[in-house]
């Protein structure tokens, strides 16, 4: 009898997040729905407890180190131990009024954007790291975008969202050079351009072909690559 596995996706109430951790129960994963607002969240679970994954909510704001440490606390207290963990959780920033154009760019969105899309996953992954160690074969899958790729330079000009993704890259391999000896494998995943709330529901790909590289990359093998940028047709140029 193989343990359950568990794993964390923060942002997990709706969008690729949701669909991710869908995915994975539907795998057998035991589920912890990281959400900072708590009616989506217990929504969320309901959902996917209806759906028959086993799911559990917990309170997680990224950009809070007391709240991380909550969450950590609280996984450690339901299962012992982290087998996944999916950073899911960004923000694109307001663009209103030039505030995404490089020429007239808001450095107040610049922050904002950057604590919750690098910092926040520094944040969570340091949290967590301690129970993914405990696990057999950990996973840590970044959700980043191909928007942050220096060669690709796909996408509107966002110059707070795009150098995000290219620093959240960056973070990724720095990560996977650390933990090159561990058991834990990281790498970054492009969803592609996905119909959700974050994209105004413009995306052309639905939420699930969106999790699909999420769910990939958090069940390697344990030779999988490791810090990598990947989509669904293999490697992203960074």
């Amino acid at each position: 009898m193989t343990e359950t596995k568990t794993a964390l996706i923060t942002g997990a109430n709706k969008g690729i997040g949701f669909a991710i951790a869908a995915g994975l129960g539907a795998m057998g994963f035991t589920v912890a729905v990281g959400a900072r607002d708590q009616v989506r969240r217990e929504e969320a679970v309901e959902r996917l407890r209806a759906a028959g994954v086993d799911a559990f909510g917990v309170a997680l704001d990224v950009t809070s180190d007391d709240s991380v440490a909550a969450a950590a606390a609280t996984i450690e207290q339901t299962t012992g131990r982290l087998d996944v963990l999916v950073n899911n959780a960004g923000i694109s920033g307001r663009t209103d009024g030039g505030a995404q154009d490089p020429t007239t760019l808001d450095l107040d969105v610049v922050r904002t954007v950057l604590e919750t899309n690098v910092l926040g996953i520094v944040r969570v992954t340091n949290a967590m790291l301690p129970l993914l160690l405990r696990a057999s074969s950990p996973r840590i899958v970044n959700m980043s975008s191909n928007m942050g790729s220096l060669t690709l330079q796909t996408g509107p000009v966002m110059a707070a969202y795009a150098p995000s993704k290219s620093m959240l890259n960056s973070v990724t391999a720095q990560y996977a050079r650390r933990l090159a000896e561990t058991k834990v494998i990281v790498n970054a995943a492009c969803p592609g351009y996905v119909a959700t709330d974050f994209t105004g529901h413009a995306g052309v790909r639905t939420p699930e072909q969106g999790a699909a590289i999420a769910i990939r990359l958090a069940t390697l093998p344990d030779d999988g690559p490791r810090g990598g940028f990947f989509d669904d047709e293999g490697v992203v140029p960074w």
